[in-house]
């Protein structure tokens, strides 16, 4: 599903966050990656909802090639791809089901079908009641719940989340693991970044190794690979 052909990333004030990285990732994985911070995993993650482009090398998604794609296919590529992020990025002046409905509004979904698989959806993050609720009145774990909602509302191929448990507490990480756990059983790959080295130990899914921009270490089923 995902393939990273000699891969750099170099920004213009000369850091190499990346660095000859070659990647496959299966459709229906769950993949960690996992690193100190600094070592491009971000920029990774960046790199596959292309908000990033990668100064040489290719990236491709379902063998769509995103350094050559143009800006107005963009979106598209977006439509099959949720993203969660660690800080929310929840529209502030906009309810729990506004947050969650305006992915399908922006593709044109029909009112009343916005409104059903919204519903569905804060059920099925455990949001059941809290549909008009603004983002400043949930907790951390509810917000980034929301966010979960947010982008698995259009059925994506492909989730990558950013340090999603990075401000939570260690129950409600478990409660944000869980429902992405739930999600990938549906067939949904999964990429997440992140620095929670006991999430990483005992879900024992495969583990990528970022240093220094480089694949230091690939393993299909893995922990973090320090002590807890």
């Amino acid at each position: 599903m995902i393939q990273l052909r000699n891969v750099s990333k170099i920004y213009p004030n000369g850091a190499r966050a990346l660095v000859d990285v070659n990647l496959k990732i299966g459709k229906g994985e769950f993949v960690f990656l996992v690193g100190p911070s600094g070592a491009g995993k971000s920029t990774l993650i960046k790199l596959l909802y292309r908000d990033e482009i990668p100064t040489r090398g290719q990236v491709q998604i379902n063998s769509k090639n995103l350094v050559r794609m143009k800006e107005r296919e963009v979106p598209y590529l977006r439509r099959s791809i949720g993203v969660i992020f660690q800080d929310f990025k929840l529209l502030p002046n906009k309810t729990v089901q506004e947050n969650v409905a305006f992915a399908l509004e922006a593709i044109g979904v029909a009112k009343k079908e916005v409104r059903t698989r919204t519903r569905n959806m804060l059920e099925l993050v455990g949001l059941a009641g809290k549909d008009n609720a603004f983002p400043h009145e949930l907790s951390g774990g509810e917000q980034q719940r929301v966010c979960v909602a947010r982008a698995i509302i259009n059925n994506p191929a492909l989730l990558v989340a950013d340090e999603p448990t990075g401000n939570l507490d260690p129950e409600t990480a478990w409660g944000i693991m869980d429902l992405l756990f739930n999600i990938n059983k549906r067939g949904t790959t999964i990429v997440m970044a992140t620095h929670a080295r006991a999430i990483v130990n005992k879900m024992q899914k495969r583990v990528i190794a970022i240093e220094n921009g480089r694949v230091a270490r690939d393993e299909e089923v893995g922990g973090y690979g320090y002590d807890t």
